[in-house]
């Protein structure tokens, strides 16, 4: 899967990355990063580069893109706008991702890559043979780390340690061998580490 980039890779991916943010820049919503005010979209794709690159230092031009636009323009589409219940919320997780395939599609195009390449985008971001495909598998093993490294503190602050230990265990089956190995060096709480281990066992 890993190749390191060539010169005109690097420059392909430094361009992207400058589209996505330019996007996820305007998101109104904001978080705190070191007493800042920083745009969640935007914060999402820069952890998401982050985990990535230690996850999978070389990895490939297409899924570089797709781990930085994984969230872009993601507050367009509101779920308040889907009916409530597990029916709306699948399509609009369907919505969110055809949408932030197709904007991840134009930003590849946009600096130059190849067909292969931009359809590979469309097709990590839209979550297309999970489990079959391992640039697909990759994207989504980054998306949970990321969730496990950033947000399980505040998740865990909000929610019942039942709720927890649910939302960790649907994490952990669509991770891979790799990603539940790379899951297990994270620096966890020992309140988070009995939880994981209820959740794991």
């Amino acid at each position: 899967m890993t190749s390191r980039m060539d010169t005109q890779s690097e420059s392909q991916l430094s361009q992207a990355i400058t589209l996505i943010d330019e996007i996820n820049q305007q998101d109104p919503n904001k978080v705190l990063i070191d007493d800042v005010s920083t745009p969640v979209a935007l914060i999402y794709g820069q952890r998401m580069a982050k985990v990535l690159s230690d996850f999978i230092p070389d990895a490939p031009l297409a899924l570089s893109i797709a781990c930085r636009a994984q969230h872009i323009k993601r507050w367009t589409i509101l779920r308040a706008d889907y009916p409530m219940g597990r029916t709306g919320y699948l399509t609009w997780r369907k919505d969110l991702g055809a949408m932030h395939a197709d904007l991840a599609m134009d930003v590849a195009k946009s600096v130059g890559c190849n067909e292969l390449e931009i359809a590979s985008v469309g097709k990590m971001i839209r979550k297309e043979q999970l489990k079959r495909e391992p640039l697909v598998q990759a994207l989504e093993d980054v998306a949970c780390l990321v969730f496990l490294t950033y947000y399980l503190t505040p998740f865990c602050e909000k929610h019942t340690p039942e709720k927890i230990i649910s939302i960790v265990q649907k994490t952990w089956k669509k991770m891979s061998d790799a990603g539940h190995e790379a899951a297990l060096k994270l620096p966890f709480t020992p309140a988070q580490t009995q939880l994981l281990t209820k959740a794991l066992s």
